[in-house]
């Protein structure tokens, strides 16, 4: 887009586990594994040349971690992201209102350690995502982990909240500046929206990912022209809200 004169793209492109999961009609529960998605992946490779993100949500046992490395690597992803929760997979916006529980620091950062090892080389970097302040255990929580994480090898760390007012984030990058030695900070904020790019730069964040907002933009507008293809039995009414077939096959 064209802004303040200048052009504006996306950096980078996010494998968001919800995302792959709902297209293929399946619950975000990790149902979707690793040879599936590599399909997807191979497919988006062949669109653009932008780097790739991908989510790996808990990335299973360390010897299943290590097998997924090996194949993202090899397709081309730039860095993957896992998450320190445990057990059944639930996304991170319910926040507390469903069970959850951490992994063990000692068994998440032995994690990373086997992910690191398992790469060939340095251009797949492998990030540390902390549910701390998700499950409100506190910031004090959060920090130690993540110290953890990065003393263990992790390129750099995704801290999550499910707060609106971004406060908790706020203080969470304050605190970053001072241990992060340098590493990236990524941020998905979801639900602290309201804070801008030029901000998230002022606190020190590095990524910021827009996960799934184009899946949930999609999906309202599909059902509003179906619903109302069933309703006037035929589909004038929604010819203004769809791209002309032309304009479809130019993409």
């Amino acid at each position: 887009v064209e802004v303040n004169g200048g052009k504006r793209s996306f950096d980078a492109v996010w494998s968001s586990s919800l995302t792959d999961s709902t297209n293929k009609g399946k619950p975000d529960i990790e149902a979707v594994d690793t040879s599936d998605r590599a399909n997807t992946i191979s497919s988006i490779f062949e669109v653009t040349t932008k780097p790739m993100i991908y989510e790996c949500d808990t990335s299973g046992k360390p010897e299943n971690f290590a097998f997924t490395v090996r194949t993202l690597e090899r397709l081309g992803v730039s860095a993957i992201i896992i998450g320190d929760k445990t057990g059944l997979k639930t996304n991170s916006l319910f926040g507390t209102d469903v069970e959850r529980t951490q992994e063990n620091v000692e068994d998440f950062c032995a994690k990373i350690e086997v992910g690191k090892n398992a790469r060939v080389s340095d251009d797949c970097m492998i990030f540390a995502g902390c549910e701390s302040l998700i499950l409100d255990k506190g910031m004090d929580d959060a920090v130690a982990r993540c110290k953890a994480y990065l003393a263990a090898g992790s390129d750099g760390i995704m801290i999550h909240s499910h707060k609106q007012d971004g406060a908790e984030i706020k203080e969470f990058c304050r605190r970053y500046q001072e241990f992060g030695v340098g590493r990236p900070l990524v941020v998905a904020p979801s639900s602290f929206d309201r804070i801008t790019e030029t901000e998230f730069e002022e606190m020190g964040v590095n990524i910021v990912i827009y996960a799934n907002h184009m899946l949930r933009a999609a999906y309202p507008a599909m059902m509003d022209v179906a619903k109302t293809i069933l309703v006037n039995e035929r589909c004038f009414e929604v010819r203004a809200k769809c791209m002309a077939i032309q304009e479809i096959l130019e993409i």
